[in-house]
């Protein structure tokens, strides 16, 4: 596997996982997206993003705003350590950055939990 910095190519990606109905119930705030929206946040932001690759296929992605940590799977690629794989790399670039995770997200509590990246409940 290996963690990409994120191009315009990968904002379309990033926002079908964002919107999975699979990986929404994951994220504090759960709204539409639109294509629109993405780019404009995307050309604002992008440089705080990374795409996960595994033999050339995009499989998840992880970011940093505002120390704040995202990190999203692509629901086929779940429990095969690519969340674990990204959160790694990312406390590397970023390492003050914590997770913000919501109590009934288990998983990803467990992800943080395993990588010893520090996070608070919501």
């Amino acid at each position: 596997m290996e963690l990409i910095s994120v191009t315009e190519e990968y904002y379309e990606f990033i926002r079908y996982l964002r919107t999975h109905p699979e990986n929404r119930d994951g994220f504090i705030l759960q709204e539409d997206i639109t294509s629109d929206q993405q780019l404009d946040y995307m050309k604002k932001y992008s440089k705080n993003y990374f795409v996960c690759l595994s033999y050339g296929e995009a499989v998840g992605y992880v970011g940093v705003i505002d120390d704040d940590i995202r990190v999203c799977t692509h629901p086929e690629n779940k429990g095969t350590g690519v969340g674990k794989f990204m959160l790694e790399k990312i406390s590397l670039l970023f390492p003050e950055a914590t997770g913000k995770i919501k109590e009934d997200n288990i998983a990803s509590q467990k992800l943080f939990d395993k990588c010893g990246v520090p996070y608070t409940i919501l």
